[in-house]
């Protein structure tokens, strides 16, 4: 099977690379695709060190997969050619997320919607993955009709270009900014760019994304995203309201039932989930917290906690390549 990595070199680029080489993904040819820069230059895979190549070679070659982190105007361009040559692309921007024609998947969740005739599919956004994760066992129980949710984001959202920022903060170099105010002791209430509405795009994606991810446009989510200066994860604080009252034992144990999500929550220990302890190089979401709402009937708050470099990106991406494996979509030539 031969499987390009368009963005082999960035930081999501090359956990997709880990996360393949960690699942034994049948990979036998890799194409790593990077920036005209960077062809050239070598990548490590199973111990065997591959050329990276341009866009336009990759096409050529004609790869069953390809998983693409290079940013959104790379993937509208770059996309469509490779799913025209007969390539799958699981596509890790926001290009073809909110796309009618596009399915936008997190496997736990809603698998099923992955159909034959499924070229290009849609990765969804990182903090996005790990909320839905959390609500889609308990809106199968109790009907989850509002969420109000703020993130605490990973400066690794951003990229290299972040973390060198907050090195470079730490260590009092001057350097490239990737924000425009100092990030490091500071919490920075803006992801990507403003709307007329007053949002966040990061923020409206939330919202938007959950009700497709969910199947569901009566879910209201509504969100406010902060960057803040750590790594290994992002974190959630979430209010949930239901349509029917939630119990809390069951409560937890739908959510330590669901695959792929871990319950930490025993105050009295001061058990919780972090980022930097539990999420980082994990792909588990980790949700901790659970409390009643005591001003609400029908609403509870939690903590969710997930790496989001892994199931906020990369490994979602490849289980979502899993996931036309175990189909007969990827079948080699």
């Amino acid at each position: 099977m031969k499987v390009a990595v368009a963005g082999a070199t960035g930081l999501v680029g090359s956990k997709m690379l880990q996360v393949l080489e960690e699942r034994n993904f049948p990979v036998t040819t890799l194409i790593p695709v990077a920036s005209e820069k960077s062809v050239g230059s070598r990548v490590n895979f199973r111990g065997r060190e591959w050329p990276v190549v341009s866009m336009s070679t990759a096409v050529e070659q004609q790869p069953h997969l390809a998983l693409f982190s290079a940013g959104a105007s790379v993937s509208i361009e770059w996309a469509p050619r490779f799913a025209e040559r007969g390539t799958r692309v699981v596509d890790n921007s926001s290009a073809w997320r909110m796309d009618p024609s596009k399915k936008l998947v997190v496997p736990e969740v809603n698998s099923h919607v992955i159909g034959p005739g499924d070229m290009i599919i849609a990765n969804p956004n990182c903090s996005t993955i790990q909320l839905v994760m959390v609500l889609k066992p308990l809106h199968d129980r109790y009907g989850v009709s509002r969420v109000v949710v703020s993130t605490y984001q990973s400066v690794t959202g951003t990229g290299k270009k972040a973390v060198d920022q907050l090195m470079n903060e730490r260590k009092g170099v001057q350097g490239e900014m990737a924000y425009r105010y100092t990030i490091d002791l500071n919490a920075l209430p803006q992801i990507d760019v403003f709307m007329d509405n007053g949002y966040t795009r990061e923020e409206m994606k939330m919202a938007n994304e959950t009700c497709k991810i969910m199947d569901d446009e009566a879910i209201r989510v509504t969100a406010t995203c902060v960057r803040i200066p750590v790594m290994g994860g992002h974190s959630e604080s979430c209010n949930i309201e239901f349509a029917r009252t939630p119990v809390l034992e069951e409560v937890r144990a739908l959510l330590a039932g669901f695959p792929g999500v871990c319950v930490l929550d025993n105050p009295g220990e001061l058990v919780y989930p972090t980022p930097r302890i539990h999420a980082a190089d994990h792909d588990e979401v980790y949700v901790g917290r659970i409390r009643m709402d005591e001003t609400r009937p029908n609403a509870i708050n939690c903590w969710i906690v997930s790496d989001n470099l892994r199931k906020g990106a990369a490994t979602n991406a490849v289980q979502i390549a899993e996931l036309l494996v175990s189909k007969g979509f990827l079948n080699t030539i």
